[in-house]
């Protein structure tokens, strides 16, 4: 199950991304937003982020407009890893070396199609572990 939300600012990516997980038959809920009104990216970032840690959801996804907001927001929460990713290679690193368990794009700053290629190779992407999991234990003891 991935739980995925936007703000007003990534409804159109967020609405393809869901459509694009529906068409590879990975199971997703849609947390929201669902219309242009303007609305608060924290409150969206908090449903995805609580989906993540109960364990309702073993990942997210989150969007607005440049994901910055949403991963500022998301990283709030004890245990989430949310990885704010541009391009195919910080797609991959999120997955592969910093194990993160939501990802964060930018509807403003990626078109559609990148948007949906950059959720694809993290989706496919394993975390390696080894040394990379000292490094997220550092990161938890932070928490």
């Amino acid at each position: 199950m991935i739980a995925l939300a936007s703000d007003h600012g990534g409804l159109d990516l967020k609405n393809a991304i869901v459509a694009f997980l529906r068409e590879q038959q990975i199971e997703c809920t849609d947390l929201g937003t669902d219309g242009t009104a303007s609305v608060d990216y924290p409150d969206f970032a908090e449903k995805v982020a609580a989906a993540v840690v109960s364990g309702s959801a073993r990942a997210g996804i989150l969007v607005c407009g440049t994901g910055i907001g949403m991963s500022i927001s998301a990283n709030k929460i004890p245990g989430i890893r949310a990885a704010l990713v541009h391009d195919e290679f910080t797609a991959q690193m999120a997955a592969e070396h910093n194990d993160a368990n939501i990802l964060v794009l930018g509807g403003r700053v990626l078109s559609v199609e990148q948007g949906v290629r950059l959720v694809n190779i993290w989706l496919t992407s394993r975390y390696e572990g080894g040394r990379h999991q000292r490094r997220l234990d550092k990161i938890a003891a932070l928490e």
